[in-house]
């Protein structure tokens, strides 16, 4: 958990402040109104939600005590509302480090997150990627069916946390009155330094809400190890391991190529 004059500086003052929301056996309707507010603003990415633009059944079925939060953080999720603001947007990359963020309430510790997630939409489709996250053991662990999620990394004191989710989380997040949308970042933020395991550097959020550290420059080139499993026209089956020079602003394409294509990244290094 960060100081009060560090949390301040860094722009999650609000959260250290701020409790969990909770609709808790027999709620006020004031409370329920409260957790959907707090659920749309989660999910949403504190993204401006137009009047027409609420979810009027899932609401409804909430207040009426038939579904769960959980349920109404998936009815969000699933929504065209929510593929149309981060979904269609974006690359696939960057639509699972908002997935973890926006349902998880961190960001993707390592690669191997990321190409599981990614393998998953590819493979299985949306429904099956946001389930993922709302069916795992760590969303019921850290919310259960009546939390609403919110961003765990910025204290860490929760089971199967990890330290350095903190500055991942960091990077993805730019100020509490910032929204995803806004910051116009359609590539992903942390595939530099998820790919070769570092900590992202912390800096503050400036006025624009827009920069930050960012690891990696432009002129870097990166040798990926590859396993590509046989052609299955082939008649031999078996596995090579190649080395493909990458420059840093095809990285985030080429791993999802090589993801598409079913070979498996297993080092990623700087030349």
């Amino acid at each position: 958990m960060a100081g009060l004059q560090e949390a301040g500086r860094l722009g999650i003052k609000p959260f250290e402040e701020a409790a969990p929301v909770e609709l808790r056996p027999n709620w006020t309707p004031d409370e329920v109104k409260a957790v959907i507010s707090a659920a749309y603003r989660q999910v949403l990415g504190n993204e401006h939600l137009m009047e027409s633009e609420r979810l009027v059944g899932p609401e409804s079925l909430l207040m009426r005590g038939i579904i769960s939060v959980r349920e109404f953080v998936r009815a969000i999720a699933e929504s065209d509302l929510y593929r149309q603001k981060f979904l269609y947007p974006n690359f696939h990359v960057r639509f699972i480090e908002l997935n973890y963020k926006h349902l998880l309430g961190r960001a993707p510790y390592d690669q191997s997150e990321i190409a599981y997630h990614l393998d998953l939409f590819i493979s299985q489709g949306y429904e099956a990627e946001i389930n993922s996250y709302l069916n795992s053991p760590e969303y019921l662990d850290s919310f259960g069916e009546s939390i609403v999620p919110y961003h765990r990394d910025f204290q860490v004191d929760h089971p199967g946390q990890r330290a350095i989710g903190f500055s991942r989380l960091l990077q993805l997040y730019r100020g509490y009155a910032n929204s995803d949308r806004a910051q116009g970042q359609k590539q992903p933020r942390l595939t530099w330094e998820v790919a070769r395991n570092l900590a992202t550097p912390i800096s503050a959020p400036t006025s624009s809400a827009l920069s930050g550290a960012v690891g990696g420059s432009r002129g870097d080139v990166y040798k990926l190890r590859v396993i590509r499993s046989a052609s299955s026209r082939s008649a031999v089956v078996r596995q090579a391991t190649t080395e493909i020079l990458v420059p840093y602003d095809q990285l985030t394409t080429k791993l999802q190529q090589l993801s598409r294509s079913g070979s498996k990244v297993i080092s990623v290094t700087s030349v």
